[in-house]
């Protein structure tokens, strides 16, 4: 897995510019490996479709992995036919090497692929790319598993695809619901800060792309698609199984190392609501929601345990007392460091006095819960006073956090994200980095056909 720092932090989004008079906008990448029959009506289709329907320019850039039959001749013949077709040649196979190549030195600021089958409806393809020319988005992907999506395809693809992303979920927690969909599109200034961190040359790449781009804090856009499976396909189902299981095993072990940089580029945009300093508006609420319910969940349990050990010597009225009396001081600890992040010995005592307070509404809450039992019922079985305990507990639990919060922590320090000094300023351009409009001279010349290179 790759351990190198990432050249920078990911930009704010921001809608794109209108381009300049033949600068296109969108550049679909289409990787092929020996299509020399189906790459012509590919990628006429494709052309004659956004010349109708792409309200901006355009190019279709076929990528060529090392294709053995006539498939580069057809690729020149199609850049020499159609201007908004080039051609470009790689000596090695790998389809995320292909798109890693082209992605890296195409000068459009939306990058897109599709297969070459053109198994998903090309009606799709704006809905796909419109998030990202209008900021919205960072990354947009086709999903076959969503609800709306309409598939034709077999039983034995069905099972291995939705198998497939379960393990992911499972595994590196992903929240996307088809990584291998065929139909995908990334903006340009994202690229180039994830695609250095990315791997994988072969199928896996969108996975890792995808996992790794969530992790970033990037958006990601899902499309539901209409998808019809190429029976002919030449993929090689167990040999891409084992080739994804093995990355989802790289990138899953990275993750938990902590070897990939992705520090750097968590919560990388500037216009991201959490970290607005809002007044009037509760900072950290849900985080100290949570660790609340983990605290009182506990206290609540080792409550429960004293008094059942109180009551085997003391009435219900005392056993009550004593085991909320050691409860709420040690949940009033817990809450003041976990909760309310609050550190030191300053104003502990303090602390615990107003929680002793506290202590005393609950204690009010739940004797007048068990008062009003006795009243009820002379003799209570067990079992029914631990009940109305419970019951008088979570009232008392919900006063206790809102008086936690409004008067005995008011002023814990806040839980808002502080941004890291070292970060590069994301609008300002990072001299490491090198300049996106000077071509790269490892990478192939966008403009350079397969026939310009012979």
């Amino acid at each position: 897995m790759r351990t190198d720092s990432s050249p920078g932090s990911l930009p704010a989004r921001e809608h794109l510019p209108a381009a300049g008079a033949g600068t296109p906008v969108l550049d679909v990448v289409v990787p092929v490996y020996n299509e020399e029959k189906d790459l012509g009506p590919c990628v006429r289709r494709l052309h004659e479709h956004l010349n109708r329907t792409f309200p901006y320019a355009f190019r279709i850039t076929v990528a060529d992995n090392a294709s053995t039959d006539g498939t580069p001749h057809v690729a020149a013949r199609l850049a020499a036919d159609l201007a908004a077709v080039r051609s470009v040649r790689l000596e090695q196979k790998g389809r995320g090497r292909a798109l890693r190549t082209v992605w890296s030195a195409s000068d459009a600021p939306v990058l897109a692929y599709m297969d070459v089958d053109l198994s998903t409806d090309l009606n799709a393809l704006l809905p796909l790319v419109a998030p990202l020319i209008s900021g919205h988005s960072d990354l947009a992907i086709g999903s076959r598993l969503a609800r709306s999506s309409r598939v034709v395809r077999g039983a034995k693809r069905e099972f291995i695809s939705r198998s497939y992303n379960l393990i992911l979920r499972g595994s590196l927690q992903a929240r996307f619901t088809d990584a291998q969909c065929g139909f995908k599109a990334i903006r340009r200034d994202v690229a180039q800060v994830l695609l250095p961190l990315v791997e994988d040359t072969g199928w896996f790449f969108d996975t890792e792309m995808l996992v790794l781009a969530e992790r970033a804090g990037c958006r990601i856009h899902e499309v539901p698609v209409d998808w019809v499976d190429d029976p002919e396909s030449t993929v090689h189902i167990v040999r891409t199984a084992t080739e994804d299981l093995k990355g989802v095993w790289r990138v899953g072990r990275a993750l938990a190392t902590g070897s990939l940089p992705l520090d750097r580029l968590a919560r990388p945009f500037g216009d991201d609501p959490r970290d607005r300093d809002l007044t009037g508006v509760p900072q950290g609420l849900a985080r100290q929601l949570v660790g609340f319910c983990v605290v009182g969940a506990l206290s609540t349990l080792f409550y429960l345990l004293l008094y059942s050990g109180f009551r085997h010597f003391a009435g219900s009225q005392l056993a009550n007392a004593l085991a909320l009396l050691v409860s709420a001081v040690a949940n009033t600890a817990a809450n003041r460091r976990l909760t309310f992040g609050v550190r030191g010995r300053g104003g502990a005592v303090r602390h615990q006095a107003q929680g002793l307070v506290v202590f005393g509404i609950g204690l009010a809450l739940t004797s007048g819960s068990l008062a009003a039992l006795s009243a009820a019922t002379a003799h209570p079985d067990h079992s029914t006073e631990l009940a109305v305990l419970i019951a008088a507990n979570l009232a008392a639990t919900v006063l206790r956090f809102l008086l936690f919060r409004a008067w005995v922590f008011p002023d814990a320090p806040p839980t808002t994200h502080t941004p890291d000094r070292h970060l590069p300023d994301p609008h300002t351009p990072d001299p490491h980095l090198p300049d996106p409009h000077t071509p790269d001279p490892q990478l192939p010349d966008p403009h350079r056909t397969w026939s310009d290179a012979r």
